[in-house]
């Protein structure tokens, strides 16, 4: 019988990835603050990104050429654009909001983008037809924002 793989550190990873947006989004509004543009400190907070990727890269050990990215579409090119576009939102928002409501606010964007693009099988992904079950999680997680936001 074939074993399936563990989820708990990937389960690990992706809470410690949320927990880094949340904290991205109040050390970006400081930025902001002292430079006086949520641009300005997406672009701070990007090369910054920029620079701790490119060092991690380089201790991997891991060289790739440049062939391979050459077949790609064109949108696979443009995922740093959503990154920079919620960044430069984030520092601009979480001042008026709430760190809570906006990261909230966005997990349920980001469910409701999750639920199209598994229905369509977006970008490569396998299609999940959006069911009854999926909805009510969806506005489960819809309500919770709006308690959140009210609280």
């Amino acid at each position: 019988m074939p074993q399936t793989p563990s989820l708990t550190l990937p389960i690990l990873l992706v809470v410690l990835a949320g927990a880094m947006i949340a904290l991205q989004a109040p050390t970006n509004t400081m930025l902001s603050r002292a430079g006086g543009s949520p641009v300005l400190a997406a672009l701070i907070s990007f090369a910054v990104g920029t620079a701790a990727l490119g060092v991690a890269w380089l201790a991997s050990g891991h060289r790739t050429g440049l062939a391979p990215f050459g077949a790609l579409p064109w949108y696979a090119w443009i995922g740093g654009v959503y990154g920079a576009v919620y960044v430069a939102i984030a520092a601009y928002a979480a001042p008026r909001l709430g760190l809570a409501a906006l990261i909230t606010v966005g997990i349920g964007g980001q469910i409701l983008m999750a639920l199209w693009m598994d229905h369509v099988g977006a970008l490569g992904l396998p299609k999940t037809p959006v069911s009854l079950t999926r909805v009510i999680g969806a506005a489960l997680v819809v309500t919770g924002v709006v308690l959140v936001r009210k609280g």
